[in-house]
């Protein structure tokens, strides 16, 4: 990657903020929580043609998934649709019978499929190597949870900003993709799909703006 790559323009930056803290959350808390209420509570109420209009990177690409996102969400906080997302929530992501959709990278990369694997601790390496500790990270989960990772995203983009796009390019975009195919194809819930399609999307463009070229991994599941 060449200098001039790592240098982004203040608004991709605040881009990559209100994208990493964001959907990242999504993947983070289990509804049956609570912590994530708020959020919810947001997409409920959102305009998907004025969001998308306005959504970074992805643009009117953001359009359908975001529709579908909302349409899925609109009887928040029902008790039926709070069980229900927090259901498929675990299904994809906890368990505790097999995760359809496990959320750490090594698990696609690994040869073995385990979790703190060789992406895990590359990750973990780098971090170290540029001076990220643990107010960055979150309590013994492994480092490359995708939730995590797009909350990585922001936080460099907001403490480290020169450091982004080398983030993406080597650690975030190589397997994310992927993970949000098997995702889509595993999820119950629409929400879920919808989640996976519009991070997609929005990845996929951010990648395409930025010009960063991620070397993919072979995948082992």
């Amino acid at each position: 990657m060449t200098e001039e790559t790592r240098l982004l323009a203040p608004e991709q930056l605040e881009g990559i903020v209100f994208v990493g803290s964001s959907l990242g959350t999504l993947f983070c808390e289990d509804p049956a929580l609570g912590n994530a209420d708020a959020l919810f509570d947001a997409l409920v109420r959102l305009d998907p043609e004025a969001a998308a209009s306005q959504w970074p990177f992805a643009g009117a690409l953001a359009g359908e998934p975001l529709q579908a996102l909302c349409e899925a969400l609109a009887a928040w906080p029902a008790g039926d649709v709070r069980r229900a997302l927090s259901d498929d929530f675990r299904n994809l992501f906890v368990g505790p019978a097999r995760k359809a959709a496990p959320p750490w990278g090594s698990v696609y990369t690994d040869r073995e499929c385990v979790i703190f694997g060789r992406t895990c601790l590359d990750l973990r390496d780098w971090m170290g190597e540029h001076g990220i500790d643990s107010e960055a990270r979150h309590n013994k989960e492994p480092e490359d949870h995708i939730g995590l990772m797009l909350q990585l995203a922001a936080w460099i983009a907001q403490n480290k900003p020169e450091l982004t796009a080398e983030y993406l390019e080597l650690h975030l975009l190589t397997w994310s993709g992927h993970f949000l195919d098997v995702m889509e194809e595993a999820a119950k819930h629409p929400a879920y799909r919808a989640l996976a399609r519009l991070t997609a999307v929005t990845l996929d463009a951010m990648q395409s703006e930025l010009g960063l070229h991620p070397v993919i991994p072979r995948f082992y599941r």
